[in-house]
C-alpha cells in the first residue's frame, strides 16, 4: 500500500499561530490520525478537532487510537521509550491500513514543531520501514514552544555572544560546563531546575502557552520556585495535564 504521511506542526496552543504552510497541508488529507491518552488529556483531544474544525476545508475523519502504555520511571529508559514507539507504530499502522485508502493521505497534527522533542518522526520512520506500505513523509514545520515562551515574555533567549542549550528535565543534571548560560528546559515534570539552579540564577517559566490557561511567572529562582511549584500543581490537579518549557539563565 502506498501513502503520503503529512507531519503537521501545528504551535504551541494558540490558534492563530497556526502557519498558512499548515493551513494548506491539512486540505487534501483523507485521514488524521491522534493518539489518545485518556480522559486526563481529552482536552488536547479536542484542541485538534477545534483546529480541524476551522481548517479542514474539504471535512475531516480522525482516527483516534488509545496510546499504549509507558513505564514512566524504567531501568532502561532509551529501550522502553524504543519498546513504546514500536508499539505505537504497530497500531498507527494497522490504523492507516484500515482507513486510509491506496495512495491515499494520513496526517498528524504535532503540538509545536515536529523537530524539537517530539516522537511522530521516528514513528514515520518505524512505519516507513515495513514491508506493507509504501510511504512518501512531507513535514510541516511549526512555532515551538520555545519560541512561544520567549515571546510570552518579552525576552531573548539569550544574552550578546552567549549560547543557548535546549534540553530536558532528565538531563538538566548533565549540562556540560560552559553550556548553562541559558538553558531552555521542556518534559521537565519534576522542576529539576530546584536541584541545579543557583538563588540568583533567572527563570522565565511558562505553561499552557498561547492558551487561555496561560500561566507565566519570571524572576529569580531563589524568590520564585515556590511560586512556580505551587502554580504548576493547582493548574495540573484543576485541568488534568500540564504543558509547560522555562528558560534558566545562570548568573552572571
Amino acid at each position: 500500500m502506498q501513502v503520503t504521511i503529512r507531519v503537521i506542526g501545528i504551535g504551541p496552543g494558540d490558534p492563530r499561530q497556526i502557519t498558512l504552510q499548515a493551513i494548506d497541508a491539512m486540505a487534501g488529507v483523507d485521514v488524521f490520525l491522534a493518539l489518545e491518552k485518556g480522559d486526563a488529556k481529552d482536552g488536547l483531544l479536542q484542541a485538534r478537532r477545534d483546529i480541524l474544525e476551522h481548517h479542514a476545508p474539504q471535512g475531516y475523519s480522525l482516527v483516534e487510537i488509545p496510546d499504549p502504555p509507558r513505564e514512566r520511571r524504567p531501568a532502561d529508559y532509551d529501550a522502553e521509550v524504543r519498546r513504546w514507539h514500536a508499539a505505537r507504530a504497530e497500531l498507527l499502522a494497522r490504523a492507516i491500513l484500515a482507513d486510509v485508502p491506496d495512495d491515499g493521505v494520513a496526517a498528524f497534527l504535532v503540538w509545536g514543531d515536529p523537530a524539537l522533542y517530539d516522537s511522530t518522526l521516528r514513528i514515520v520512520d518505524d512505519l516507513a520501514a515495513r514491508d506493507d506500505l509504501q510511504v512518501s513523509v512531507e513535514v510541516i514545520p511549526g512555532v515551538t514552544s520555545a519560541s512561544a515562551l520567549t515571546a510570552a515574555h518579552g525576552i531573548v533567549a539569550n544574552r550578546v555572544g552567549e549560547p543557548i542549550h535546549i534540553t530536558t528535565g532528565r538531563r538538566l543534571a548533565d549540562t556540560p560546563p560552559g553550556a548553562d548560560a541559558n538553558q531552555i528546559v521542556m518534559l521537565d515534570a519534576d522542576l529539576g531546575f530546584r536541584h541545579t539552579a543557583a538563588a540568583d540564577d533567572e527563570i522565565w517559566w511558562g505553561a499552557y502557552l498561547g492558551t487561555p490557561d496561560e500561566i507565566l511567572i519570571s524572576g529569580r529562582v531563589g524568590d520564585v520556585t515556590d511560586e512556580i511549584v505551587e502554580a504548576r500543581a493547582a493548574a495540573r490537579a484543576r485541568i488534568g495535564w500540564i504543558m509547560d518549557i522555562y528558560l534558566l539563565r545562570a548568573a552572571r
